[in-house]
């Protein structure tokens, strides 16, 4: 599970996110990423229902997602937003992780 503290939860912040953020995408999942000046990552994951209609399948997402971040080294001082888009139903988790760390990897870098 990822830490509170780690956890976009307010509205504003993700608003903020979508206006100023630098947009990386690959494949079936987006990052919007922003600066912060907490001394620590935080991350929010939206996983709407033209992913899938059922709650347990955009969950199962989520979860997956968490997981992946939560192992992930949190380094950055930046606000992140992972958007799915149709089509992450149907990837492993294998293949969710590598889209994933290749997506960080490109936002890192820039």
């Amino acid at each position: 599970m990822l830490a509170l503290k780690n956890r976009i939860q307010k509205k504003k912040d993700i608003e903020k996110i979508f206006k100023k953020g630098r947009t990386f995408k690959e494949s079936s999942l987006i990052l919007k990423t922003i600066k912060n000046d907490l001394g620590f990552s935080r991350f929010g994951f939206i996983v709407s229902q033209k992913v899938s209609k059922k709650a347990n399948v955009r969950n199962k997402i989520k979860r997956r997602l968490r997981e992946i971040i939560r192992a992930h080294s949190l380094q950055k001082e930046t606000d992140n937003l992972l958007i799915t888009l149709p089509g992450m139903e149907k990837n492993d988790f294998q293949e969710t992780k590598r889209i994933t760390e290749k997506l960080l990897s490109k936002a890192e870098t820039k």
